[in-house]
């Protein structure tokens, strides 16, 4: 899976101007309808596009090991943002696209698409601030 240009940028770009106006009921609207229009592939990419603005610009190539204590007792959706993103920070399409599949059959890909959404907003407010 790759981002799809036609579609993914400005997919995530409306998820993130709707989640910074507070409107999760709009984010979560849009998720719907990416996953509904174009699968799982759909959602990849625009969880790529939100990771990718999650780490930001700079990043360095190499690996980056995930260091989170309590990483296991936290919540799926929070494990799931948190290993997403090392994937997208590693370079990791493969591990990136099982956390796809994996949350899609678990039912938690919603669950967890809104989470990296407001994961990411929260990133760019403390950024920003």
């Amino acid at each position: 899976m790759t981002v799809d240009p036609d579609h993914s940028f400005e997919d995530a770009a409306l998820v993130l101007d709707q989640a910074l106006a507070g409107d999760g009921r709009a984010v979560a609207g849009t998720l719907d309808k990416v996953v509904s229009r174009d699968g799982s592939s759909g959602a990849y990419n625009v969880a790529w596009c939100l990771a990718g603005e999650l780490a930001g610009d700079g990043v360095r190539a190499g690996a980056w090991a995930l260091e989170y204590p309590g990483i296991d007792e936290a919540p799926y959706d929070t494990r799931w943002v948190a290993r997403f993103v090392s994937a997208y920070v590693n370079r990791d399409e493969p591990t990136g696209e099982a956390l796809i599949g994996a949350a899609l059959a678990d039912g938690l890909l919603p669950q967890c698409l809104l989470t990296l959404a407001g994961s990411t907003v929260a990133t760019k407010r403390r950024r920003e601030s």
